[in-house]
């Protein structure tokens, strides 16, 4: 059976999905033993990097070659709205001012890249520079579930991305990416860099004091 395009960029990219998946920040996400500073950091840097991706989303749609394009578009970025809405309830509970956010390096390279590649691109890259992160977040999630033992701290995280809810989200954007890209040297670079940006968001969260 022939692999898609979206299958093929994450199979090759496996070597980043479990660094990430096995990195320290994230197995204290799993077993709930992560340090409160560090994921209070992490939730007012997401929710920075949520309002450039719901951009980025935005300006794919508006670049949509069709109105069904459009459409999926505009329904991922409300996903994104939705997503935001958890991080507002996260950073009540975190003690996180979301208005005085300040982003971290890590997190700036990650919006720029995705935002320059928006404005520059056409839908179909700025999708495969997206998937990346719906795609890993569904491995994680997942992952993590199932070797959760008890509920603790930070449960309502897994929960939300190991969801029925997450899940479709990121196979439309990978229908997306199917659809409208096709595999090239430039597409493969996206993709591990947008791959990259996400193992050094989770490492400049752990890197906090």
């Amino acid at each position: 059976m022939t692999s898609t395009l979206s299958q093929t960029l994450w199979q090759a990219n496996q070597d980043l999905a479990q660094a990430t998946l096995q990195h320290p920040f994230v197995q204290g996400i799993g077993d709930g033993s992560l340090d409160r500073a560090k994921f209070a950091y992490y939730v007012g840097q997401d929710a920075f990097f949520l309002e450039a991706f719901a951009r980025a989303y935005s300006i794919a749609a508006a670049k949509a070659p069709t109105w069904e394009i459009f459409q999926v578009f505009h329904d991922l970025t409300t996903g994104v709205l939705e997503e935001l809405n958890l991080h507002g309830s996260y950073a009540q509970e975190w003690g996180v001012d979301l208005a005085t956010v300040t982003p971290g390096y890590a997190t700036r390279q990650y919006t720029d890249f995705l935002l320059n590649t928006a404005w520059g691109a056409d839908p179909g890259t700025t999708a495969v520079a997206m998937s990346p992160c719906m795609r890993l977040y569904a491995f994680l999630g997942q992952s993590l579930a199932t070797t959760q033992a008890q509920p603790h701290a930070y449960t309502a995280w897994i929960d939300t991305y190991s969801s029925d809810q997450f899940e479709p989200l990121a196979q439309r954007l990978e229908e997306l990416v199917n659809a409208q890209a096709v595999n090239n040297d430039l597409i493969q670079r996206t993709y591990r860099y947008a791959m990259v940006c996400e193992l050094n968001f989770f490492e400049a969260a752990w890197q906090v004091a």
